[in-house]
């Protein structure tokens, strides 16, 4: 079967090729991808290349298909694995297999499995690591978002305090502390907050610092105050960049205590070391935003760890049980991710929209990977809608919604995207 994908050759190196699948093996599974949500980490394997952990060092030769927040449809099941998988069931892939020890995962090491394809080869070690997870929500960009939920639901679950008089551990955020997400109005942010919201354990008091207003208006929309009140969390949106003194004004919101965990979401020394700064006793640094450089450093206070026990911990993806956590809370309708999605566009857009991707602003970009249309953002369909007829119906659906993607809208573009495909041909 041929497919088209996106594939990386090298540093900032991506093309769109054609190219004919390998048979499949009996313990294989042929899928077909339907949307892949753009991920940093995409954009920092781009940058990096072979260098990369998870890359191999042949990709010149050997070139792996990139992206790693996909959901799709399985069409057939080699003969291993046709108790657990069926043809025509929905899928989502939690990427960080750690199988063998290996840092090798769909969307960063394979050459035939990865979101940014129309047709891919999943591999045995996917289904192995039970890394293939049947999803049963409403609409496929819901199945890709679960990716980027499971790895905040890990590093809620990677956080944890002492047990005094013991040398215990308590894995988790701590029930009823203080909680602050720093450069947390993006779409990892989002999520963040509708996590801590919706899941068991959760703050007594939550801070999302950002600097954009824009954004952080948007949070207040769509995880508000209110609904935060309602499930027994003060929420706090910190615009940081009209405040003097940063450090200050935090810690007044704990009342001088400082945060028993702390989530630092952009890769940046002054992040790091304020959040640092902003620990209580016992407190808990989450570095969430995986850094490019490898000398990556920050001041860290060492009196502080010493007597007053603070401590570091950083997180990357997720395990099984945290894809199906996410997943859960999605097909439930607790977390609806929708609210993160601020642009869409067909396989044909990927390789900008991933080069790009810090210097497009919103949230996240949703590929669809049968289709082909520029990136394009929610924003965007009431104008383009004027003189596009496939515009004006999104339009219309939107404003039904909350001025959100759902499962209507992608329903109604990939018939309509499909049409014109075929009429182009």
């Amino acid at each position: 079967m041929k497919t088209r994908a996106l594939r990386l050759y090298g540093k900032q190196d991506l093309r769109l090729d054609e190219f004919e699948l390998p048979p499949l093996r009996d313990d294989e599974i042929l899928a077909r991808v339907i949307t892949d949500s753009v991920c940093m980490s995409t954009y920092k394997t781009v940058l990096q290349g072979s260098e990369h952990r998870r890359v191999p060092k042949d990709i010149a030769k050997n070139p792996i298909i990139v992206g790693h927040e996909c959901c799709g449809e399985i069409l057939a099941v080699g003969k291993k694995w046709q108790a657990k998988y069926k043809a025509g069931g929905r899928f989502a892939i939690q990427p960080t297999l750690n199988y063998q020890g290996s840092p090798f995962g769909p969307g960063y090491s394979y050459r035939f499995v990865g979101g940014n394809a129309t047709y891919i080869v999943i591999p045995n070690e996917v289904m192995e690591m039970d890394c293939l997870l049947n999803f049963k929500g409403d609409a496929y960009f819901k199945g890709s978002l679960a990716e980027p939920l499971s790895s905040i639901v890990a590093a809620c679950k990677a956080s944890y305090h002492t047990v005094e008089g013991s040398y215990r551990h308590e894995m988790g955020i701590k029930p009823k502390g203080n909680m602050i997400i720093l450069n947390g109005s993006g779409p990892m942010g989002f999520l963040a907050v509708d996590y801590a919201i919706h899941a068991e354990r959760k703050p007594e008091l939550l801070v999302v610092t950002g600097t954009n207003e824009a954004k952080l208006s948007r949070a207040r929309r769509y995880n508000s105050v209110k609904k935060a009140a309602e499930h027994g969390i003060t929420l706090v949106y910190a615009n940081t960049g009209q405040v003097g003194d940063v450090k200050k004004h935090l810690l007044e919101l704990t009342a001088g205590q400082g945060y028993d965990d702390v989530f630092v979401y952009a890769p940046l020394k002054e992040s790091a070391e304020l959040g640092g700064a902003l620990l209580g006793k016992d407190g808990c640094l989450n570095f969430f935003a995986g850094p490019t450089d490898k000398s990556f450093t920050a001041e860290l206070n060492y009196y502080d760890i010493h007597y007053r026990g603070t401590h570091v911990v950083g997180t990357s993806g997720g395990y099984p049980e945290d894809m199906k956590e996410a997943l859960a809370l999605i097909e439930e309708g607790l977390i609806n991710p929708a609210t993160i999605v601020t642009h869409i566009g067909g396989l044909n857009s990927a390789k900008d929209t991933i080069l790009n991707l810090p210097a497009i602003d919103g949230g996240k970009k949703l590929i669809y990977s049968g289709i082909d249309l520029e990136l394009t953002p929610l924003s965007a369909f009431a104008e383009l809608g004027k003189s596009q007829p496939l515009f004006r119906g999104l339009q219309a659906i939107l404003e039904r919604n909350d001025d959100l993607w759902c499962a209507e809208a992608e329903a109604y573009l990939l018939q309509h995207a499909l049409a014109g495909l075929r009429e182009r041909k």
